[in-house]
């Protein structure tokens, strides 16, 4: 029996298999061919060579994308996972209410992007009109602070689960022989639960880093890139790129744009992972 079930599974994993190619194999390396022509549709592409990366690499938009999205990411990912595991630390002393706690600070996590974005924009939006302050679509830095708190706000609770789960796994006995020999509560966290939580903190930096970079539906429902492009992320910029102007040559530029933003995102979340195992090595 167990032969037979050996020799048959391969089948099994067959449509997974098949959707896969079919879903993301396929549109990848036809989006990576699609990047060396000019097109309205996949069956009128004409071959034009790395014309399309040289218009990428000078467009000053796209740079201008990406140092925004850059520094937006390095915040964002500061602020999301020490308020994930400062709530985290605070949620398993064992205090009352904690399951509703941990529910309320996941919930946001639960809402789609494009309507968290509106939300927040009447929100931010009624906020500066009484401070007397420009609207969003008049504020970049207000626009960029409010990037920032809309996705704090969705993706701390999210991260403090992850974080919850790395603290609960941490030995107890550990804790306890530490406290023995005289270690502080800070001492404890800094020396015994952090390096032991490492691959809860590898997870939760690819996650933050990966969500950061590809923003789009908040970014577009948020600010739109307003003022004059000032807040527009690198997924809103190859976005606009593609679909809001017309002709042959856009669709093959947005495509060139889309490629060099896989690669950069591929890049640095290897970096990122390679850095944060390293350390879980280490502990």
């Amino acid at each position: 029996m167990e032969k037979a079930i050996k020799k048959f599974s391969p089948i099994f994993v067959i449509p997974t298999l098949a959707s896969f190619i079919i879903g993301f194999i396929v549109p990848f390396f036809e989006g990576i061919y699609l990047s060396f022509c000019k097109f309205m549709a996949v069956s009128n592409a004409q071959w034009v060579g790395i014309k399309n990366y040289s218009y990428a690499i000078s467009d000053p938009s796209f740079w201008h994308s990406l140092t925004f999205t850059a520094v937006y990411a390095v915040v964002s990912i500061l602020v999301i996972n020490i308020a994930g595991l400062g709530l985290a630390l605070l949620l398993t002393r064992g205090l009352k209410g904690t399951n509703i706690f941990r529910t309320i600070f996941f919930m946001p996590n639960l809402i789609g992007g494009i309507v968290l974005g509106y939300i927040w924009q009447i929100l931010i939006n009624c906020v500066l009109s009484i401070a007397g302050k420009p609207l969003l679509a008049l504020n970049s830095l207000a626009g960029y602070w409010g990037l920032i708190i809309l996705m704090a706000w969705q993706q701390i609770g999210y991260m403090m689960i992850i974080y919850i789960a790395g603290l609960q796994n941490v030995p107890g006995d550990v804790i306890e022989a530490a406290a023995i020999d005289g270690a502080s509560e800070w001492k404890t966290f800094w020396r015994v639960k952090l390096p032991m939580i490492m691959p809860s903190i590898t997870i939760c930096f690819f996650l933050s880093l990966t969500n950061s970079f590809k923003l789009f539906d908040q970014n577009l429902a948020l600010t739109g890139g307003e003022p004059n492009h000032a807040t527009e992320m690198l997924a809103l910029n190859i976005y606009n790129t593609f679909y809001a102007r017309s002709g042959l040559q856009w669709k093959g530029y947005g495509q060139a744009k889309a490629v060099l933003f896989c690669i950069l995102v591929v890049i640095i979340s290897f970096l990122q992972l390679k850095s944060t195992r390293s350390k879980e090595v280490q502990a």
